[in-house]
């Protein structure tokens, strides 16, 4: 059980680390796409104000969250519920494929084709 404790710490030091690191990487591009861009959801058209602004979120549109060009042309700025929305697409695109539609060959197996002549034998 002594060992418990600095594996604790460690682990809290470790998180505080990646929180603190998250927080300076997203205080960058959430600053300059919150400039650079209306605060309206992309996707709804929600419209935000500095009192519910927290809820306005940075979506990477090619979910690479360390690639931020200064020009914005990898972010859009989506509400809280239409940017799960889009991680939960992307999740089911990484986990079943493709959510389009392809064409399909028509089936040529005809389970019934002999059925008169297997129903003729037992007479």
């Amino acid at each position: 059980m002594a060992t418990d404790k600095p594996t604790s710490s460690k682990l809290d030091r470790v998180l505080a680390e990646q929180r603190e690191y998250i927080a300076k990487r997203e205080r960058g591009y959430r600053e300059q796409a919150l400039k650079m861009y209306p605060w309206i959801c992309g996707r709804c058209a929600r419209e935000f104000t500095r009192a519910n602004l927290r809820e306005l979120t940075v979506h990477h549109v090619n979910h690479d969250h360390d690639y931020n060009p200064s020009d914005g042309s990898n972010w859009e700025l989506l509400c809280i519920y239409c940017h799960d929305e889009e991680h939960e697409k992307f999740s089911n695109f990484i986990r079943y494929g493709s959510t389009t539609e392809t064409e399909r060959p028509a089936a040529t197996h005809n389970p019934f084709a002999d059925l008169k002549a297997l129903m003729g034998e037992k007479k």
